[in-house]
């Protein structure tokens, strides 16, 4: 019953919308399925790392340190800001546009979907309080294992089911008409974003 709370709760932080699904549907857009799916996958790896932190008791020492915390989070900031500003500049060209455009390479594609995850120390406030009702003294390395598993399996797999979901023939053509709204409106949100958590760090 517990692995399944944790599932449930994972879930939960998975579908919630955010800068991490702007950032996915923009690579899909993009690239096409592969790119989305690239993404999701090593935003997964971000998440993992960021349980792995959790569970290894590190978590701890970035909330406790006000200055290594303060530095994660406006190198997040910074950049979701480039991000942002990336889409802003962006011509609106998606994969069923012109054959001329160039989208964003695979390698693009998996560096943002990490970085957006591994700059994320909201990630480590999530883990930390939800870790601390699954972590018991003395828990094997199996149990452990098997808690951070989860959390980036079910990561990968909701932005891998995004990504396939969106580029599917008529759903993507239906994008990519509306490619150059779709971009401004990602930049505009993930430059709020970055703008909000300066903010909140002022």
């Amino acid at each position: 019953m517990s692995w399944l709370s944790l599932c449930a709760i994972c879930v939960a932080g998975a579908v919630s919308p955010g800068p991490s699904l702007a950032v996915v549907l923009q690579h899909t857009l993009g690239g096409g399925c592969r790119h989305g799916m690239l993404t999701g996958v090593f935003h997964a790896l971000g998440v993992a790392l960021w349980a792995l932190v959790t569970v290894a008791g590190l978590s701890v020492l970035i909330l406790g340190s006000e200055g290594l915390y303060r530095l994660v989070t406006l190198a997040g900031a910074a950049y979701l800001a480039w991000l942002g500003v990336k889409a802003l500049r962006s011509s609106g060209t998606g994969a069923l546009r012109a054959q001329a455009s160039v989208p964003a390479s695979a390698l693009q594609a998996s560096r943002d979907g990490f970085m957006i995850s591994l700059l994320n120390p909201k990630l480590a406030v999530f883990f930390l309080a939800l870790f601390s009702q699954f972590v018991t003294p003395g828990m094997s390395l199996a149990g452990q294992a098997l808690m951070i598993a989860t959390a980036g399996v079910i990561d990968g797999l909701w932005y891998c089911l995004v990504a396939l979901f969106l580029s599917r023939t008529r759903v993507l053509a239906w994008l990519a008409r509306r490619a150059r709204i779709i971009d401004r409106a990602t930049g505009v949100i993930l430059l709020l974003v970055a703008l909000r958590v300066v903010q909140l760090q002022a």
